[in-house]
């Protein structure tokens, strides 16, 4: 079991009143625990209004504000989790997906998987879906460069395939394109992790085989064992930290994760 101890600060001014819906709390699930959690809000704005998280997982917070706003969030958690082991798994028929699952075999605004179907069937040939899925991670890892500021918000996942340049959200967006073109379904995940550099919020992937979500980095930044999920949806559209329906200036941002040796505590909120 690794303790980590999480604290992500967000600093912005905003022009005009605007509303603001943030994604920044660990989600409380059986392999990360939550032994503490805090978000602090500071400046001219509304009381926070919470709603659930996509696929019930977590929640997100909306808030309306003006001027400078100034978030923090502070958590402590505990990771109970094996290392990712998926090699030799394979789907279950398509019939019984849960509904809210069938999203993640389809297309998506940065993941257009339709549009690899045959680079995936040509090039990937595990025998089982949880092979193919590692063979995908292995060859983005090797075929795509790591390289902060080259990609825009709008890159697709085509747009990365091209280029072999992204950082973390482009190497998801591109093994969730190939994992749905290949009749995998497949979420992307926001999430803290120990040891990223340079620290920030982080983006994986989940595939769902055999009846259960697996975590995979395919920039292999840190171990699955060591991130603690955020938020879930289909690509970067829906997992965003923060959402802002106006206009925002960045002042600071910043996000720390380390070790703690932390054992227990109550949750707060």
């Amino acid at each position: 079991m690794t303790t980590l101890a999480i604290i992500a600060t967000l600093n912005y001014h905003l022009p005009q009143a605007a509303d603001v819906l943030l994604a920044v709390e660990a989600i409380p699930m059986a392999d990360q625990r939550l032994l503490a959690d805090l978000l602090k809000v500071k400046g001219d704005c509304s009381p926070l209004t919470t709603i659930e998280g996509m696929d019930g997982l977590g929640r997100r917070t909306w808030l309306h504000a003006e001027g400078r706003i100034d978030i923090v969030y502070t958590a402590t958690v505990a990771i109970d989790r094996a290392p990712m082991a998926i090699a030799g798994l394979d789907t279950v028929p398509h019939a019984e997906l849960p509904p809210a699952y069938i999203q993640y075999l389809m297309p998506s605004r940065y993941c257009p998987s339709d549009r690899h179907e045959n680079f995936v069937t040509t090039r990937f040939d595990g025998k089982s879906k949880g092979d193919r899925i590692l063979q995908m991670a292995d060859w983005i890892y090797t075929n795509i460069e790591y390289a902060p500021g080259f990609s825009g918000t709008g890159s697709t996942a085509t747009d990365t395939f091209i280029s072999h340049r992204g950082v973390c959200r482009d190497f998801a967006h591109l093994l969730i394109a190939f994992a749905r073109a290949a009749d995998v379904p497949a979420r992307m995940v926001s999430c803290y992790g120990l040891g990223i550099d340079p620290p920030d919020f982080h983006a994986v992937v989940e595939v769902y085989l055999e009846g259960r979500w697996h975590l995979i980095d395919p920039t292999r930044l840190a171990p699955e064992e060591h991130l603690v999920r955020i938020a879930v949806g289909r690509d970067a559209t829906d997992i965003s930290f923060m959402t802002i329906f106006g206009t925002a200036n960045l002042i600071s941002q910043s996000v720390k994760v380390e070790e703690s040796g932390a054992g227990s505590g109550d949750t707060s909120s």
